[in-house]
């Protein structure tokens, strides 16, 4: 509400408390007297009560004092009282219209959430990923909308986010665990009522997860195995646009994929590697073993048969760079370690949502191998996130998916993750993304991403980015301030100013500066929640609370688990074809040579194939070529030519006994 209208109530307020109490002082004190005749005719008559003008009763008291001293000392109390609770009410509003004319909006209304506030937006339930702390209550966001965090490292986002939300959150999640700490803090007490799995690809003992075993046979084969080949050609999340050999090459692990997981016995990436590089036979015969193979029975698959005639129209040169380009990208899965865990599937996808028991799946990778094995673990999460937006009203989800994906650009560039934010929260599926600065999201997803735009609420602590701070402070909003100017005239050697003139101005100042968000407390941190203004809250550090303290079990032991059983799948009861090249027509196998590698290579030239029929050579000097019998004109043309040719060599020598 504006001064001004404070104002104006202030002045009725007050005039009508002193009218209200005057009028009621002289109808009560005209009660005592009797109505007696002396006290005059009555202003107005309502039933059988008189009504007197208010003011009379201070002529009344003038008068009659000395008749009913203790009848008008009670009316005197009556109106006094009047009078002081209307200068109390004077004085509170004048400091409320103080208080609004400071609270000024000309340049902004960027204000503090109070508790109230904070209560409303449902900011203080008992479920939901942990924020902070606000005054004694944990800050929890239980709504669909994605979480991101601004915190740079060491600066507590684990201790006061992720293992407090892990200790608290009762669904499904999917851990980005860099270094395993959160493993050790925070799996023992899921195991208690989640499934937990522990996926790192450089540990033995991790549980084995096989992208190609996730394929569902039938028409979503050939969908699911294009997205597991875009992750494989761009396993650095950082291609804008596909050259010619990372496209060709594409295609050709499609084609092999699909032949690996209907043909061969190895259905995993390594025997996908194995397959386009046996060394006992060149690319050529594999090329034609997979054109050959009766992958449906009755006849090859067409996609296979298509990917690999396509390779072999291809000239050698170009066919070795596609096949360089395409093995390239699976030179990871070549290591025995990751091999191994990547032999078999201990759990499906379905699990995470429709499991009996909620499921915990730790991403872990050592900070030595983050960069080696970064595509297997885009790849797990490219295959979560889109199986899982597929059908909007799934039947049989009986969990909903966190995915607390810490330090989540070292992941480098997932364009249907960036896309997937925008619908996600629609399928179950809730994001809770880390990243230590701006910059950081910006070098993976480019200056123009939708990551910040995406996120419903922003958690920030003290930042080391310039950038960031300035994003921030944006964020938080511009207040106006009055500030007041004093002006002091007079002689600077009396004792008292002559003159003091106070002025006062409204600015604008933002919320918190960069240099304030820089500077936060190390104990402080800023909540942003579209709809609501921010929030200055504190960080809810998990050693600080006996019942978190009390949640931190040793982790499970996966040697005596279940992990070990593998999950059931579409692929691996299929009969294996046999040999691919036992397969092949003689003429199309490669020779042996055991003093050869095992193949015989030598130089020959390619039987000649004549593209068009050649005309035969005319058997006489004059004879017409009938190579086009019907066309006279060319016959005409042809015999003048051989004309002239003879003329020409009858002038050249006249003793040659030709005469024209």
């Amino acid at each position: 509400m504006s001064a001004t209208k404070i104002l104006w109530g202030q002045v009725i307020i007050v005039l009508t408390i002193v009218l209200a109490t005057t009028w009621g002082a002289t109808e009560w004190t005209a009660w005592r007297l009797g109505y007696q005749p002396e006290l005059g005719l009555p202003w107005a008559q309502v039933g059988e009560l008189p009504l007197y003008p208010p003011p009379a009763f201070f002529w009344w008291w003038f008068s009659f004092d000395a008749y009913a001293p203790d009848i008008f000392l009670e009316g005197a109390v009556i109106a006094a009282s009047g009078g002081i609770a209307a200068v109390a009410i004077a004085i509170a509003m004048s400091v409320w219209r103080a208080r609004e004319a400071k609270e000024a909006a000309t340049y902004g209304s960027a204000r503090w959430a109070t508790s109230v506030q904070i209560r409303n937006a449902g900011l203080l339930g008992t479920d939901g990923v942990v924020l902070g702390r606000f005054e004694n209550d944990y800050l929890r966001h239980d709504g669909p909308e994605h979480v991101l965090c601004f915190a740079p490292t060491r600066s507590g986002k684990g201790v006061g986010l992720v293992v407090p939300t892990l200790l608290a959150w009762p669904g499904s999640c999917i851990v980005h665990d860099i270094k395993g700490e959160n493993f050790g803090l925070t799996a023992g007490w899921r195991a208690r009522f989640s499934r937990v799995l522990l996926f790192d690809p450089t540990n033995m003992g991790s549980s084995a997860y096989n992208p190609l075993l996730e394929v569902r046979r039938g028409d979503a084969e050939v969908r699911d195995v294009q997205n597991i080949a875009d992750i494989l050609v761009d396993p650095e999340g950082a291609l804008e646009r596909r050259n010619h050999w990372e496209k060709t090459s594409h295609s050709l692990l499609v084609g092999a994929i699909l032949h690996v997981l209907y043909a061969e016995m190895n259905k995993t990436l390594a025997g996908v590697a194995n397959f386009l590089s046996d060394p006992k036979r060149p690319i050529e015969t594999t090329l034609r073993a997979m054109m050959t193979t009766p992958h449906l029975g009755h006849a090859p698959h067409p996609v296979v048969a298509s990917a690999a005639r396509e390779l072999l129209n291809k000239s050698e040169n170009e066919r070795s760079g596609v096949l360089s380009t395409a093995m390239s990208f699976l030179g990871l899965y070549r290591d025995p370690i990751v091999a191994k865990v990547t032999r078999r599937c201990d759990w499906r996808i379905a699990d995470l949502v429709e499991g009996e028991r909620s499921a915990t799946l730790y991403l872990v990778v050592p900070p030595s191998d983050i960069s080696r094995t970064k595509p297997l673990v885009r790849l797990v999460l490219n295959q979560i996130g889109r199986r899982l937006t597929e059908e909007l009203n799934a039947k049989g989800r009986r969990h909903r998916v966190l995915l607390m994906l810490d330090e989540f650009p070292a992941l480098g560039r997932l364009d249907f993750f960036e896309s997937a934010l925008a619908f996600m929260a629609g399928y179950g599926l809730k994001s809770f993304l880390i990243s230590q600065s701006l910059n950081q999201i910006e070098k993976a997803y480019g200056p123009n991403n939708a990551i910040l735009d995406n996120c419903h609420v922003r958690v920030s602590f003290a930042t080391n980015d310039e950038r960031t701070a300035k994003r921030v402070s944006d964020a938080l909003g511009t207040a106006t301030e009055l500030r007041a100017m004093k002006n002091y005239a007079g002689s600077r050697l009396s004792p008292w100013l002559g003159h003091l003139m106070v002025s006062r101005q409204e600015t604008a100042r933002p919320l918190l500066t960069p240099g304030e968000v820089m500077q936060l407390p190390p104990a402080d941190e800023l909540v942003l929640v579209s709809g609501v203004p921010p929030i200055r809250a504190k960080k809810a550090r998990y050693f600080e609370d006996r019942r978190f303290v009390e949640r931190i079990l040793p982790p499970p032991d996966f040697a005596t688990n279940d992990q070990a059983k593998a999950a059931s799948d579409d692929w691996s009861d299929l009969p294996v074809q046999g040999s691919s090249v036992a397969r092949l027509a003689p003429e199309d196998r490669a020779e042996e040579d055991d003093a050869n590698s095992g193949i015989r290579r030598e130089p020959e030239l390619p039987n000649h194939e004549a593209i068009a029929k050649e005309g035969s050579e005319p058997r006489e000097e004059f004879a017409i070529v009938e190579d086009k019998p019907d066309d006279l004109s060319r016959r005409r043309e042809v015999v003048r030519q051989r004309m002239s040719r003879l003329a020409r060599q009858a002038s050249m020598d006249p003793g040659d006994e030709l005469g024209l």
